[in-house]
């Protein structure tokens, strides 16, 4: 794990985490590689029709802000193992 991306993880942590913890939904890194930093929203905010304005105005303002080396901050919509996990047994269930 770089400094960089520890960096990156202490600015979530402290800046990020708790405003979308006030909405369910927390953030997970899924890569940081040439200065882009590629991240996930879970819990609540996974889907939710704001989350490229949160991404916009919460998440890239202080993880740039911070961090200068960080030059962008995209967003993956791509379904999580966890949510594909949590689908899987709930189908099961219906059977």
């Amino acid at each position: 794990m770089t400094d960089l991306f520890k960096e990156a993880e202490k600015v979530l942590a402290e800046k990020v985490r708790p405003r979308l913890a006030d909405h369910s939904g927390d953030i997970e890194i899924l890569s940081l590689e040439n200065g882009v930093l590629k991240v996930r929203f879970i819990g609540q905010c996974s889907g939710c029709p704001s989350a490229y304005i949160t991404l916009e105005e919460v998440v890239k303002q202080e993880v740039m802000e911070q961090i200068p080396e960080i030059s962008d901050v995209i967003l993956d919509t791509g379904v999580s193992e966890d949510m594909l996990l949590f689908a899987k047994k709930f189908l099961a269930q219906k059977r």
